[in-house]
């Protein structure tokens, strides 16, 4: 603007003025933003504008800055080299003369030379007495800076350390190191408690600059907004996630939450249906479409969000995942049990080697009334004690469906011949164990546990379920874990070999 703007126009030096104005009040905070104070000072000084000098130093002192001795230095100068009459306001002139008046009458009291001061702005006519006050004013003036200096240069102590620690403050497409990351979490949360919120924007806008790529700090600054700005969260989120993130998801997701709390719910269904265009096969996005119209009682939408996610989902397992979802969804909301027991069927069709099913299907008839439920009951547990499930899997069930039947079921029939199958699986079991003649083909069956074997594991019992009701607690629809199977030969006897 300095070179290319006519300084022969009237306009020109106050629209130069707006731009430095402008410029400090953007970034004149950031501790590295001396240049452009320095820019503004020696502009303002060609201009010969001495008083907008001492009010920018005034400013700037009062800032911590990398280089703030240097810029004390630089005020004693410019206050040594002018008069004071020309670098400060009239008001503070007059106030300055008026209270060095009352201290040089206050220390000769009984003179009258205090009476020589003229009132006004104009000169005295001692010459001894004119370089005395200009002297004094030069002091006084440096004395009330010093008192701002002093206490800027303890705030910059205290951000020193922090500012050491940030070795690349430009933005590249490699990682920074976790020292520099941690760095900038301590310096913003140090900001944050003790800074003003102008400064806490501009730290945070000069973070983003390395950290652009790291959505926690994204969202620090959007939660730091929300006790201040709106607009500015909602800027901050565009901008993570229409510019730096385009594939992260939590920011996503959290845009979508705020959008949905400011009531903008068609904003919160853009930005999550977007996202799910974008970057496709998130569960935690699909859920997200689906709790959202939950809770706006579209129950159908989340329903058909469900169920199309089964039908494009790529392996057995997501299947079974959104699966167990809607037919929750179904049951514990929408109370329709028919629904919900259809689609657990229609997945273990699927997916027959699945336990999550087979859990979550017991959990289902077991939430009803025992009596009137029991062969439902009972059909879901031959439906796994008879499927592909490894035969470890399918004895524990079997050892439910006994205990089941000794704590409600309603024919000792039944139960004695679950009994009976419960010992055939045993035997079967235990033949399997002896086949191996070495260590190497049972090692090999030692493989890790999954999570439905862990569920399965009589190992893994937590304390909930060592209560009263542990043989009939379905509570988890994730998870279920039981106890070591029961020798029931102390209470019956095999009815056939």
């Amino acid at each position: 603007m300095k070179d290319s703007y006519d300084n022969s126009h009237p306009e020109t030096v106050s629209r130069i003025r707006c731009a430095f104005e402008h410029g400090v009040l953007a970034a004149g905070t950031d501790f590295r933003s001396d240049r452009v104070w320095e820019m503004y000072i020696n502009w303002e000084t060609e201009q010969l504008n001495l008083k907008a000098v001492t009010g920018i130093y005034t400013r700037l002192l009062g800032i911590p800055t990398q280089q703030y001795s240097h810029h004390f230095q630089r005020f004693k100068e410019h206050i040594q080299n002018n008069l004071p009459k020309a670098c400060v306001t009239v008001e503070e002139f007059l106030r300055l003369r008026r209270e060095l008046a009352a201290a040089n009458d206050h220390m000769n009291s009984g003179d009258s030379s205090a009476d020589d001061i003229p009132p006004g702005t104009e000169d005295i006519k001692d010459p001894a007495k004119l370089v005395t006050e200009i002297e004094n004013m030069r002091h006084r003036i440096i004395e009330i800076h010093q008192e701002i200096f002093n206490h800027n240069e303890h705030e910059v102590s205290k951000r020193w350390r922090f500012e050491e620690g940030i070795k690349r403050p430009y933005f590249h497409v490699k990682p920074l190191e976790k020292a520099q990351l941690k760095n900038w979490n301590e310096y913003l949360d140090f900001e944050i408690e003790n800074g003003t919120n102008e400064r806490v924007v501009v730290l945070f806008e000069r973070c983003l600059i390395a950290c652009a790529l790291y959505e926690e700090f994204w969202i620090k600054y959007a939660k730091y907004l929300e006790s201040h700005s709106i607009e500015g969260v909602r800027h901050v989120y565009s901008r993570a996630c229409v510019i730096h993130l385009q594939k992260k998801p939590l920011v996503h997701l959290l845009w979508s939450a705020f959008e949905e709390q400011q009531g903008n719910i068609n904003e919160a269904r853009r930005i999550l249906k977007s996202f799910e265009e974008s970057v496709p096969g998130l569960p935690m996005v699909r859920l997200r479409r689906v709790s959202l119209e939950r809770r706006l009682g579209n129950l159908e939408d989340a329903v058909l969000l469900l169920q199309d996610a089964i039908k494009i989902s790529k392996s057995p397992n997501e299947s079974t995942f959104y699966a167990v979802k809607l037919a929750r969804l179904l049951f514990k909301v929408q109370k329709n049990l028919l629904d919900a027991r259809k689609v657990l069927l229609e997945a273990i069709e699927k997916n027959p080697e699945s336990t999550k099913l087979y859990l979550n299907l017991l959990e289902l008839e077991y939430s009803g009334d025992l009596r009137q439920n029991e062969e439902n009951i009972l059909i879901c547990f031959d439906k796994a004690v008879h499927s592909t499930l490894s035969i470890e899997k399918r004895l524990i069930f079997c050892q439910r469906k006994v205990e089941f039947l000794e704590d409600f079921g309603s024919d000792v029939h039944k139960l004695t011949n679950a009994y009976d199958e419960h010992q055939r699986l045993l035997k079967e079991l235990d033949s399997l164990k002896r086949k191996p003649e070495n260590g190497l083909e049972e090692h090999c069956d030692k493989k890790a546990c999954t999570d439905d074997e862990a569920a399965l594991s009589s190992g893994q019992m937590s304390a909930d379920m060592q209560a009263s009701q542990a043989a009939y607690n379905y509570n988890s629809w994730y998870q279920y874990n039981y106890q070591t199977p029961w020798n029931y030969g102390q209470y019956y006897q095999p009815t056939s070999t």
